[in-house]
C-alpha cells in the first residue's frame, strides 16, 4: 500500500469515527520483504545482486515474518467502506480502562519501573510479548 492510500483510509475512518470506536484498515496484499527491496533496487537503476548484494540476517527478538491484522476471537463489522472495519467488542476502551492504563503507565515511566510497563503493556495488548522485543529505551517515553 502506498503512503497516499493509507491516508486516504485513515481519513475515511476518521470521517466515520464517532468518537472512541476501532478500525482495522485492510492493507491490501503482503508483500515479501525480498521482493520490496529487489523493486527499490531496480526503481534506483541499479541490478539486485550485481550492484547492491542483498543480505539476510535472519530475524531478531520480537520481530515478526507475519503480521496478523485478524485477531483470533476478535469479531470486525464491515462499513460503507470496503477496505474498513469496525471493532464489534471495544469493552477494554469503556468505562475509564483506557485512560487508566494510560495514566499507569505515565506513572510507572517515571519512576522507572521497566519491569512494570513491560507486564502493563503484555497485559494490555492482544496477543503481545513485549518481554521478547529488543530492549527499549525507556528514556524515550518519559
Amino acid at each position: 500500500m502506498t503512503i497516499p492510500e493509507a491516508v486516504h483510509l485513515v481519513l475515511q475512518a476518521s470521517a466515520m469515527g464517532k468518537g472512541g470506536e476501532v478500525f482495522l484498515l485492510n492493507m491490501g496484499k503482503p508483500v515479501r520483504i525480498l521482493d520490496l527491496a529487489e523493486d527499490l533496487i531496480r526503481l534506483s537503476g541499479l541490478e539486485p545482486g550485481k550492484d547492491i548484494e542483498i543480505t539476510y540476517t535472519g530475524i531478531r527478538p520480537g520481530e515478526k515474518l507475519n503480521e496478523d491484522l485478524w485477531e483470533e476471537g476478535i469479531h470486525y463489522q464491515p462499513t460503507d467502506h470496503t477496505e474498513i472495519y469496525r471493532l464489534a467488542e471495544e469493552e477494554d476502551l469503556v468505562n475509564g480502562k483506557l485512560t487508566s492504563t494510560i495514566n499507569e503507565l505515565e506513572k510507572l515511566a517515571k519512576t522507572g519501573n521497566t519491569s512494570a510497563i513491560l507486564d502493563l503493556l503484555d497485559s494490555t495488548i492482544p496477543s503481545s510479548n513485549v518481554r521478547v522485543m529488543s530492549s527499549p529505551d525507556i528514556t524515550s517515553i518519559v
